[in-house]
């Protein structure tokens, strides 16, 4: 089985990051001074955070970074909740059972349990452990209130490193417990060189509009970018990776549910338009931002005219700017659809 490039080259060290540089030195001098604080990094998706956490680790313990760095996916807990948990090795001796419907306590009374434990235990090796939260704003307001008297209760045993996509939807208690870095997608430059040196460690043969082609696509996301490159390396069986092998294979990974979205939304049939909206959010688990996102690369190959597309690419972008401080999502999608037509 071929491993997954997202994780065979992905950043190892702080050094080796691409992008996010003021970022990056901040996270680095932080190591190197002894006084780490608990930390909240926020971006978009695949904007290197978790890859930034894990490098830090290895950079603050050495070899025996995993002994002092616990990761939990808040989305995971919250979302999917007891099927989830029952499913992690972790937290077996927590909920005595493997089947969620024997499981009495609540998802969040569980969570601040673990937490707790986890938290509670002190590092054998260093002055403090890691404890890292992604998706950090599916974290209900109790679970951060939770969350947050834990982090004082237990700064002498372990630091907190929150990551999140929406920082407006951390509690502002929470907010102030942590240094807050900012994480961004990186230039083409950066990453038409990192494709690059794929390629070669890969013996792969492009022509340089297939460069061009994945960097449109990716728009400085550098998972979606390697992801890609994989896909179009299987397509190409050897071959010179071309313009069309990008098109080919970005197409096929596309989600229908998107293009229909933007048909009934430009045909005004608002509600077909919340049938999918739900679809996604509830059965595929997409951010509002995601959402956003591909119905714009959606409209931009629509065929519809150069006026009607920058003038639904405005509204996309103030539903964007909505989002950062929305309590539901849902709302402010279905707003945009209704003005589409």
């Amino acid at each position: 089985m071929q491993d997954l490039w997202t994780l065979k080259y992905r950043a190892g060290t702080l050094e080796e990051m691409l992008g996010n540089e003021h970022s990056v030195t901040t996270l680095s001098e932080l190591a190197q001074s002894g006084a780490l604080p608990h930390l909240i990094l926020y971006g978009p998706e695949n904007s290197g955070k978790t890859t930034a956490a894990l490098a830090l680790a290895r950079q603050l313990y050495g070899s025996t970074w995993k002994n002092n760095f616990a990761y939990f996916n808040a989305s995971d807990f919250f979302d999917q909740g007891k099927r989830y948990l029952v499913r992690d090795k972790r937290f077996v001796r927590f909920l005595g059972t493997d089947d969620p419907k024997k499981i009495y306590k609540s998802v969040i009374d569980i969570f601040k349990e673990i937490i707790n434990e986890y938290a509670g235990m002190a590092s054998i090796d260093a002055d403090y452990k890691l404890i890292y939260i992604d998706n950090a704003e599916s974290l209900s307001s109790d679970a951060q209130h939770a969350l947050r008297r834990i982090m004082e209760k237990y700064s002498a045993t372990c630091r907190f490193i929150l990551s999140t996509t929406k920082p407006s939807k951390l509690i502002a208690p929470l907010r102030s417990r942590g240094l807050q870095i900012f994480f961004t997608y990186v230039p083409d430059s950066l990453l038409k060189a990192h494709l690059e040196k794929i390629g070669c460690a890969e013996n792969l043969k492009f022509s340089e509009s297939a460069f061009d082609a994945i960097l449109y696509f990716a728009k400085g996301n550098i998972a979606r970018a390697v992801h890609t490159l994989q896909i179009v390396s299987l397509l190409a069986h050897g071959a010179v990776i071309t313009e069309e092998m990008v098109y080919q294979a970005t197409m096929k990974g596309r989600d229908e549910t998107i293009d229909k979205l933007l048909y009934a939304a430009l045909n005004g049939d608002f509600f077909r338009g919340r049938q999918l909206i739900d679809e996604m959010i509830v059965e595929k688990g997409l951010l509002g931002v995601e959402i956003l996102e591909r119905l714009s690369e959606a409209l931009a190959d629509s065929g519809e005219t150069d006026t009607d597309i920058a003038r639904l690419v405005v509204k996309i972008s103030e539903t964007d700017a909505l989002l950062k401080d929305a309590a539901n999502e849902r709302i402010q999608l279905e707003k945009l659809i209704s003005t589409f037509s």
